[in-house]
């Protein structure tokens, strides 16, 4: 059997990169998904991809920072697969680069917490109330390293929201596990996405492995591994946790 036969998920920034591996791998697994981005042909080729695999998938647009458009989006994959009993709130992105404190514009800090920490609030907030009436549910949150260790290279307003993620997750675990809703956190490390495959020259890619113990970067689907593990039966006696798939970088 597998994992998460006849569930339904929704994976936020599901259009490429993590998100589209978990996606993937949560079809494989047997749940129908809801594949969500901001580009509409991105999404469609990866609800393609699964269809193609014999998958069951769906695609929903929307701009996660808007809680209308995130009740929005809801209403269409209820409407379509059923209530979401799954939810990876992966959308994200770091919008300022890496700089000293002082010279950090009030812009990048703002684009990069609401990106990241008011995305994962808004999309928890339009789920949870379903899960808790349903008195069922399994969320996961993505982190980062960056919020998981200081770093003086990091950008500190993606580090700072990442962070935040983390705590929130668990309050939330706190609050919602009396109605049988699990809620736990992924928090990854350098991951070779395609995009980081182009931008990252291999010498770099090599000497950065060579600060994991187990000497290798990390790929999408180490990530949807762990997504599949935190959301299916296996971990049921699990919440609260921040995962570091990091290749042994992080050791809290």
């Amino acid at each position: 059997m597998r994992m998460l036969e006849g569930r339904v998920a929704l994976v936020t920034g599901s259009s490429r990169g993590i998100g589209a591996a978990i996606a993937a791998e949560f079809a494989r697994q047997g749940a129908a998904v809801a594949v969500h981005g901001r580009d509409s042909d991105a999404v469609n080729t990866v609800v393609t991809a699964i269809c193609d695999g014999r998958g069951n998938a769906m695609g929903v647009t929307g701009d996660v920072t808007s809680f209308d458009q995130i009740e929005m989006m809801r209403r269409q994959i209820e409407d379509s697969l059923g209530q979401v009993e799954v939810l990876v709130a992966n959308a994200g992105a770091s919008l300022a680069p890496p700089a000293p404190l002082e010279d950090i514009p009030e812009t990048g800090w703002r684009a990069t917490v609401d990106a990241n920490l008011l995305a994962t609030f808004l999309t928890l907030k339009s789920f949870l109330p379903g899960m808790k009436q349903r008195g069922r549910g399994a969320i996961i949150t993505m982190a980062s390293s960056a919020g998981r260790r200081a770093d003086a290279r990091a950008p500190i307003p993606y580090g700072a929201a990442k962070a935040a993620i983390t705590l929130m997750t668990q309050d939330v675990a706190a609050q919602a596990g009396p109605y049988g809703i699990r809620v736990n956190c992924i928090a990854p490390e350098t991951i070779l996405t395609a995009r980081n495959r182009e931008q990252i020259p291999a010498t770099q890619q090599a000497a950065m492995a060579e600060f994991h113990p187990l000497k290798r970067l990390g790929t999408p689907e180490d990530v949807a591994s762990a997504a599949v593990f935190l959301a299916s039966n296996a971990s049921t006696w699990i919440t609260g946790t921040v995962l570091d798939v990091t290749g042994g970088a992080v050791m809290a």
